[in-house]
């Protein structure tokens, strides 16, 4: 399958390259930063989603990683950007699957406001995208992702008492690895079948953890 991947340099966007590679898909990674990681399966190209984008003819599997935290941009990043790829390449006849990382954020409003309220929009848009992929007969879902070990993160992981602070917030006391969140990707996306418009909050019990008091 041709699969296209935003937000590939680093983090989960490189392990979901490295898995459809692995399981012999060809990937087309977008980033606005050069990538190491080279396969002749891959081609990494230098792009701003949030600028014009490429022709790519025939994409089956899009998955649309790419995203920031904070800033001013937030808002066209990682939710007017996310619909104009979307837009561009998913509506047409080889589409296959469609697969959005959103946010715990996008459930408990945690986090930089702008960053909560363009995830929340995120979900919202992609469950507008199952209806009207439901016509090619593709599915449409997002992984609302709590912490993950990623270079993004590499502050709180590189200190041990923030570390600490958020693996007690969570009831398995880890966060998740990006294989893992890749691995669950390739299921969306090439191996589930009746699974469509949902959300998955993947956060190891961090929302539903609560202390009892009677």
């Amino acid at each position: 399958m041709k699969i296209l991947i935003t937000g590939t340099s680093r983090g989960i966007g490189l392990a979901c390259a490295k898995k459809y590679i692995a399981m012999g898909h060809s990937v087309i990674g977008f980033d606005i930063m050069e990538s190491a990681f080279s396969a002749p399966s891959y081609t990494h190209m230098l792009v701003d989603i949030t600028k014009k984008l490429p022709d790519i003819e025939g994409v089956e599997v899009l998955i649309n990683n790419a995203g920031i935290q904070d800033g001013p941009d937030v808002i066209d990043t990682n939710l007017k950007a996310t619909i104009a790829v979307t837009e561009k390449f998913a509506f047409q006849e080889k589409i296959h699957s469609v697969l959005f990382m959103a946010s715990s954020s996008a459930s408990n409003g945690a986090e930089f406001p702008e960053y909560a309220a363009s995830k929340g929009g995120v979900v919202t848009y992609m469950k507008n995208t199952a209806l009207r992929l439901a016509k090619y007969g593709a599915t449409s879902n997002s992984i609302s992702a709590g912490g993950v070990y990623t270079p993004l993160n590499a502050h709180i992981m590189d200190d041990p008492s923030l570390m600490k602070q958020c693996l007690d917030e969570t009831l398995l006391g880890r966060w998740a690895d990006a294989d893992e969140i890749a691995d669950l990707s390739y299921y969306l996306t090439n191996i589930n079948r009746s699974m469509t418009g949902q959300d998955l909050l993947i956060d190891n019990g961090e929302q539903l953890k609560s202390n009892f008091i009677w």
